[in-house]
């Protein structure tokens, strides 16, 4: 850990370079998500709602559960019924990833970077789509913006420990599923330099 770098949450994961190969496959960093966002489940209710094959996402479950990032959910199923959720809130990818002496750690941060924007920009796309049958509430409460600053890597690097403090703050408010007109409420921060040429 470097110096200024705070500790992880307890239900936050460090990637190493062996958890970042084996989770960087657009089809397991898509059920990863899924059970993140939709709780736990089946490895068929995940093919249906991901448009794969049950034997794939069997597959690739049990490689993410090789890697620690899915466990069993004991307390559901029946028989041979086999639910999976997170093992994980979260995880945290170093930034040395993308500098790594070996290419297929290289390789592998490329791939998770690039599914994250993928995602993120489909995400952004769909609520484009769908804002019409938002609330006016919903839609005030959103946001698309672009902001450009000149800014030296410390003083970047504070505004982001700051964005995501703020950010964090708001766990601590959530508020339970069945809560009136209450929504998962998505918040995707890219942050990054620009040459100027």
């Amino acid at each position: 850990m470097a110096e200024n770098e705070k500790p992880l949450p307890d239900d936050v994961r460090q990637l190493d370079p062996r958890s970042l190969r084996g989770l960087a496959h657009p089809l397991r960093m898509r059920l990863l998500a899924a059970l993140s966002e939709y709780g736990p489940a089946t490895a068929s209710q995940l093919a249906e709602r991901l448009g794969e094959s049950s034997g794939a996402t069997s597959y690739h479950l049990r490689q993410l559960a090789a890697h620690g990032f899915v466990t069993d959910d004991p307390e559901r199923g029946k028989g041979r019924e086999r639910w999976w959720k997170p093992a994980h809130r979260g995880i945290r990818v170093g930034d040395e990833f993308g500098t790594h002496p070996d290419p297929a750690v290289r390789g592998a941060m490329n791939t998770l970077l690039h599914e994250w924007a993928t995602v993120h920009s489909q995400e952004v796309s769909t609520w484009i789509g769908t804002l019409h049958t938002w609330s006016p509430e919903w839609r005030r409460a959103s946001d698309l913006s672009d902001f450009k600053l000149r800014l030296t890597p410390e003083l970047a690097e504070e505004m982001r420990d700051k964005l995501h403090e703020v950010i964090e703050s708001y766990r601590e408010k959530e508020v339970d599923q069945d809560t009136e007109n209450s929504a998962r409420y998505r918040v995707h921060l890219h942050a990054f330099p620009r040459d100027e040429e």
